[in-house]
């Protein structure tokens, strides 16, 4: 029987940690697409801007999830270091849009829970992405910032929910209320998918499957109170 090379094990495990998150990165496209389009009618019958903005965030969730899965397969093909060292512009400009777009999704979250209160202010988040992408892309210990900054956004949530949480006579009316807790619950997921090494594929596997169970029930509630 040959001997099994640690790096054999290593790139099997890479491997299925590539297939894992092709599947998962699908999923989550399909839902956030169907979640936009679902609620493509509400929003034309109501001109609701927290309903836009609610949109709009899972356009950039499927944005950012493309680019994301994009992401494995040149960390795959080319090695660990493949999105920064890649001499090509196709590596740092597919970060900068992942970055850009996964922001961009959350400040849309947050946004259709505030927007009364900032007016018009939905081009200030679109530079606060930029900035946050461009100081990833540059820094020289990008995993750590990133992860900093998914923490912070995800205090912003947090900050989104109780401000409408306070408003007890809104909430009766807001449809998808429980929606904004289950992509709270979604994105602590995701801060915790960061600190979890890619080779630990058993609670990878655990944590992709619970986030995709948070996102198909997103997708029921949502377009159950849409129609």
């Amino acid at each position: 029987m040959p001997p099994v090379r640690m790096q054999d094990v290593m790139e099997q495990l890479l491997t299925i940690s590539v297939g894992m998150e092709i599947i998962y990165s699908f999923v989550i496209i399909l839902c956030s697409l169907m979640v936009y389009y679902g609620t493509k009618e509400l929003y034309e019958l109501t001109n609701h801007k927290g309903i836009k903005y609610f949109r709009l965030s899972f356009l950039f969730f499927a944005i950012a999830y493309f680019f994301r899965s994009f992401i494995k397969f040149l960390v795959y093909f080319f090695g660990v270091n493949a999105v920064r060292e890649i001499p090509q512009f196709i590596a740092p400009l597919t970060l900068f849009v992942f970055i850009y777009a996964s922001s961009m999704a959350v400040f849309y979250l947050f946004y259709s829970m505030v927007y009364r209160k900032w007016e018009n202010k939905s081009y200030l988040f679109h530079i606060f992405a930029v900035i946050i992408a461009i100081i990833i892309l540059l820094s020289d210990d990008a995993s750590w910032l990133y992860l900093g900054i998914n923490f912070i956004l995800f205090l912003l949530l947090a900050v989104g929910i109780c401000i409408m949480h306070r408003n007890k006579k809104e909430n009766k009316k807001n449809r998808f209320f429980i929606v904004y807790i289950l992509l709270f619950a979604f994105w602590l997921l995701n801060v915790v998918d960061i600190l979890i090494p890619t080779i630990i594929g058993t609670y990878q596997l655990t944590v992709y499957l619970i986030s995709l169970g948070i996102f198909m029930l997103i997708l029921f509630k949502v377009l159950k109170r849409a129609g």
